[in-house]
């Protein structure tokens, strides 16, 4: 089996009897190593005797004047915001389930960076196995943010990190000019010729996806398929489209903030501008292998899935969107 995405922390957990994911001291020390955690050299005493203290034991109990005898407000805050993330995960039986009741509880104060890394978590573990460069690199999406750009027919996603970062650089490649950025390094689009390269380059996520293709396509309906029944037990299809058609439309779910955006306009009936129509990415039709998992008024029908680019052309898709927005007929048990 070929090694990916070691970044995730796969290796710091343990697989539970139902296939999901242990929240491990070795996890939670992870995220106390942060840099927004750990100690500068000015910190306070009190910080550092409780950054000490939880290194050693990072399960142990926090005291609310241990937080408030740290003398820095923004630690303070950082502490605060760490601490409830970690009793959240150390009260689940799960990553999974951590996830799941993050998502479908409130997520004010959540930093999408945690749930980035929990769903990143999620589907290295969900993954495990593939052997098709084409999914891993759509399940990129689902944790990093992306930089969109259309050339040719084609539809290029490549990791907005990774083209902030070489932003300034010279001299210029040839797809970072397609993608309208200032930066020269080495990225590729990912095709069949070049994706026995992507092993060797998963944690640097220097490779681009061509949505418009049919394997990139193909590979983010598959990641759904496989999130879905992770996380909510269900076995679904999902299938790309090349357009809507359906007069008898039912359900629809947002991918991310825009693609929920045109979903609604088209739910009211109105007709998308050119511009609008030019935003979208992609479309899929989701449907329910067990017609009793779905609500009675969706039935057998469809779900359809929108993503589309924001204006300013960084895409976040949004995971828990299918999570809280499929209309499932009862809850689902993570693993």
């Amino acid at each position: 089996m070929t090694e990916f995405w070691v970044s995730s922390g796969h290796h710091l957990t343990q697989r539970t009897a139902g296939g999901g994911l242990a929240v491990t001291d070795e996890l939670i020390l992870a995220y106390l190593a942060r840099p927004e955690l750990v100690p500068p050299e000015e910190a306070c005493a009190a910080e550092r005797a409780l950054y000490t203290s939880l290194t050693a034991e990072p399960r142990r109990p926090v005291a609310a004047n241990e937080i408030a005898a740290i003398a820095d407000a923004d630690a303070r805050e950082n502490w605060e915001v760490i601490l409830t993330f970690r009793d959240r995960l150390l009260g689940a039986r799960s990553v999974e389930a951590a996830y799941l009741s993050l998502v479908r509880g409130n997520l004010l104060g959540v930093p999408s960076l945690f749930l980035n890394q929990l769903v990143h978590l999620i589907l290295r573990n969900a993954l495990d196995g593939c052997e098709d460069p084409f999914v891993l690199r759509a399940a990129e999406l689902f944790f990093r943010p992306q930089r969109v750009s259309f050339h040719e027919g084609r539809v290029l996603l490549a990791d907005a990190e990774v083209i902030a970062a070489r932003e300034g650089s010279a001299p210029l490649s040839p797809l970072v000019t397609m993608l309208g950025q200032e930066a020269a390094n080495e990225l590729d689009v990912l095709t069949e010729a070049n994706a026995w390269t992507y092993w060797s380059r998963s944690d640097a996520f220097t490779m681009a996806l061509d949505l418009a293709g049919p394997p990139g396509r193909a590979g983010l309906a598959r990641v759904i398929e496989v999130f879905v029944h992770h996380l909510l037990n269900a076995a679904v299809r999902v299938t790309p489209l090349d357009r809507l058609e359906d007069p008898d439309w039912r359900w629809f779910v947002g991918l991310d903030a825009e693609g929920t955006r045109i979903g609604n306009a088209l739910w009211r009936g109105e007709t998308l501008d050119a511009a609008a129509r030019a935003r979208m990415l992609a479309a899929f039709g989701l449907v329910f292998d067990d017609p009793t998992q779905v609500e009675a008024a969706v039935g057998q029908r469809p779900v359809y899935l929108l993503l589309a680019s924001p204006q300013d052309r960084t895409l976040q898709l949004k995971p828990h969107n299918l999570i809280v927005g499929l209309p499932l007929a009862g809850g689902r048990e993570a693993a």
